[in-house]
């Protein structure tokens, strides 16, 4: 049976519960908002009846804010009746091949479809066959069963670690060993950081994995462990942040900042070159 398209108010739709994907006022959503400006929402919202009246995002938060963006009342959605892990797998789907995911974003999507998939009645499949959601996972991912059970691991960072790897300040495997170590231990580790400017390197963040594991991981053997030299450590210019944020966009990563740097001192270099060529 077909299904059937209805003009919703904008009003009476809400974001899906701990919604994995953020939705970034960036160029994509620009696009995105030229594009319906011209034309119209021409993809339905996929949306779920709750209890409340109101109805459930399942698949077009980006949509929804680039119609609120352009001060449109209503958008196309198509009702469908979902239990909450039908919900989640289908929202998890819906967004997990969109480009430029954040590791953070595939890390709880993940942890949120393996947890659906075992509440669906599938738990005895992973008792049968250990690890079978992961399995499951990434076959339709087109990413092993380990590397699955790995980005999942990322969502026992606390959020000023995870805000890290997303930032690229910290490496994906060095970040996996450091979700094993406690909440307290890891709140240390990010003072830490933040006071000597220092990121771990993989083999430094296994050896405070393996200290917290046998329960030996003090501040001071945390110490220890991050002040010794990294293997093939290059100098650094370190710019303190404060001096020039006030340059960029405020939702601009280090990562994002150092490339406009670079890209400046480069354009001041071709200059600099044409001047000595005349």
């Amino acid at each position: 049976m077909e299904e059937k398209i209805t003009q919703m108010e904008l009003e009476k739709l809400t974001p899906f519960k701990n919604h994995p994907f953020q939705v970034r006022q960036d160029e994509e959503l620009e696009q995105l908002k030229e594009s319906i400006s011209q034309y119209g929402v021409l993809t339905p919202l996929i949306v779920r009846p709750m209890a409340d009246g109101t109805l459930e995002i399942i698949s077009g938060h980006r949509r929804k804010l680039a119609a609120e963006l352009l001060g449109l009342e209503k958008v196309p959605t198509i009702i469908r009746d979902l239990s909450e892990e039908e919900a989640v797998v289908l929202m998890v789907d819906s967004n997990i091949q969109r480009e430029n995911l954040l590791p953070s974003e595939k890390a709880f999507a993940y942890r949120m479809k393996m947890e659906a998939l075992k509440h669906q009645g599938k738990r005895t499949l992973d008792q049968v066959e250990p690890n079978w959601s992961a399995k499951e996972i990434g076959k339709e991912n087109n990413e092993s069963m380990s590397q699955v059970k790995r980005y999942i691991r990322l969502t026992f960072l606390i959020a000023p670690i995870l805000e890290m790897v997303d930032q690229k300040r910290i490496s994906f495997s060095p970040a996996v060993a450091l979700s094993y170590l406690r909440p307290e231990e890891q709140y240390v580790l990010i003072d830490m950081m933040r006071a000597e400017d220092c990121t771990p390197s993989l083999s430094q963040s296994i050896r405070l994995k393996k200290a917290s594991q046998r329960e030996i991981l003090d501040e001071e053997m945390m110490l220890e462990i991050m002040s010794e030299p990294k293997a093939n450590q290059k100098e650094q210019l370190k710019l303190p942040m404060e001096r020039i944020k006030g340059y960029f966009p405020k939702d601009y990563s280090p990562e994002q900042m150092e490339q406009t740097i670079i890209k400046l001192l480069q354009q001041l270099e071709r200059k600099r070159k044409n001047q000595q060529e005349r």
